[in-house]
C-alpha cells in the first residue's frame, strides 16, 4: 500500500468518536511566520491532537496509538517517542509488541537515532529475555546494510548487557567469509576478541588470531582492515609486535610479489620507528620497488625509512603530504638504518 492510499482510507481524528473529546492544540508559530512550513493535513492534525494529551499528560491506549501514527509519520520527534515510553510504563504494556512496533518503523528507518534509542530502552527494560530477538534484529539490518553504526553499536551493548557472546566470534567469521572487506565485521572479531568473557581476553587469542590476520593479508594484502587488525593484536605491547617475526615476513612476502604493497610498506614503516631492524632481504625488496631516482631528480636515498617513505609518496599519491610529514618527523631509530 503506498502513502496516497493510506491518506484515502485514513479516518481523520476530528472524525473518530474516541477522540470527540479533545480539543486540538494547533501549532504556534507567532503571529507573522517568516516562512511557515507547508504540512500535510494529516500530520498537522495528528500533531494537533498530540500538543493537546502531551499537555494534558494523557497516558491511555489511545495515546499509545496516537503516538504510533506519529512516529509513522515522523519517526525523528523525539518527544512523541519520549512520551510513548512513559504510556509504555504507565499501561505496563507487553514490551514484545514493541520490539515488533520498532522494526517495523525501522524497516525503512534504519539510521534513525531515535529507534535505537528506544529499542535499547525497550530491550533493558526486558532484559535477557531480549537478548536473542535483538541479536536476530541486528542481523537483519546487516543484511541489508552491512556497515550500520547504529546496528554495531546496539549490538555490542546487548553483548555486554544481556550476553550472547557464545556464537559472537563465529557470526563474524561467518561475515568475514561472505566479505573480507567488511571493515566492521573485522572492528566486531576485535571487540568480541578483546571483551568476551568467555575467551580469555587478547593475550590468551592473540596467536590464533596472528594467524588469521596473516591469512587474510597473504589473500587480498591491498586490503587495509587486517594490517590493521594484525597491529591492534598488539596494543600496549609494540616490542612484542616489533619482534615477531611473523609481521616482518609478512610485509616482506607482499612488497617480493611487487603487488598490492602499500599497507606492507606503511608498516614496515611503523615497524622501523618503533626499532625493528631490518634484514639485508628487505633492503633488497625496497630497492627493487623504488626508481632509479625520486620524482624530483635526486638520488636515491640510503636511509631505508626515507626510502619507504619516498616510495610511499608515489604509490599512495592521496596521502601524499601524510607520507611527506612522516619523513619530517621520523624517529633516531629509523634515521639509523640505511638501505646499504
Amino acid at each position: 500500500m503506498d502513502s496516497d492510499e493510506e491518506e484515502q482510507k485514513r479516518v481523520p481524528l476530528s472524525r473518530r468518536p474516541e477522540w470527540s473529546d479533545v480539543t486540538p492544540l494547533p501549532q504556534d508559530d507567532g503571529p507573522n511566520p517568516v516562512v511557515p512550513i507547508a504540512y500535510k493535513e494529516e500530520f498537522s492534525e495528528t500533531m494537533d491532537y498530540f500538543r493537546a494529551v502531551y499537555l494534558a499528560d494523557e497516558r491511555s491506549p489511545r495515546t499509545l496509538q496516537l503516538t504510533s501514527e506519529a512516529i509513522h509519520l515522523n519517526p525523528g520527534n523525539y518527544t512523541v517517542w519520549q512520551f510513548r515510553r512513559l504510556i509504555l510504563e504507565a499501561l505496563h504494556a507487553d514490551l514484545h509488541d514493541e520490539l515488533d512496533f520498532v522494526e517495523l518503523i525501522a524497516s525503512g528507518n534504519s539510521k534513525n537515532y531515535q529507534i535505537w534509542h528506544h529499542r535499547r530502552w525497550v530491550a533493558e527494560k526486558l532484559g535477557a529475555a531480549a537478548m536473542r530477538k535483538e541479536l536476530e534484529f541486528t542481523q537483519k539490518i546487516f543484511s541489508i546494510d552491512a556497515k550500520n553504526y547504529h546496528a554495531w553499536s546496539h549490538r555490542q551493548w546487548v553483548l555486554q548487557a544481556l550476553g550472547g557472546w557464545e556464537d559472537e566470534l563465529a557470526y563474524c567469521q561467518q561475515l568475514l567469509e561472505d566479505d573480507i572487506f567488511n571493515n566492521s565485521a573485522w572492528n566486531q572479531r576485535y571487540f568480541v576478541v578483546t571483551r568476551s568473557p568467555l575467551l580469555g581476553g587478547l593475550e590468551a587469542m592473540r596467536e590464533s588470531e596472528v594467524r588469521y590476520a596473516l591469512e587474510a593479508i597473504i589473500a587480498k594484502p591491498e586490503n587495509e582492515s587486517p594490517w590493521r587488525y594484525l597491529r591492534g593484536l598488539y596494543k600496549d605491547d609494540m616490542e612484542s609486535w616489533v619482534r615477531d617475526p611473523q609481521v616482518s615476513s609478512v610485509c616482506l612476502k607482499v612488497l617480493n610479489s611487487k603487488f598490492n604493497f602499500v599497507f606492507a610498506l606503511s608498516t614496515l614503516l611503523d615497524l622501523l620507528c618503533y626499532g625493528f631492524q631490518p634484514s639485508q632481504e628487505f633492503k633488497v625488496a625496497i630497492g627493487a620497488l623504488a626508481p632509479d631516482s625520486d620524482p624530483t631528480g635526486g638520488a636515491l636515498e640510503t636511509n631505508l625509512a626515507i626510502a619507504v617513505c619516498s616510495l610511499l609518496e608515489r604509490v599512495d599519491p592521496m596521502r601524499t603530504n601524510y607520507w611527506k610529514w612522516r619523513k619530517r618527523v621520523l624517529p633516531a631509530q629509523a634515521l639509523a638504518v640505511n638501505v646499504e
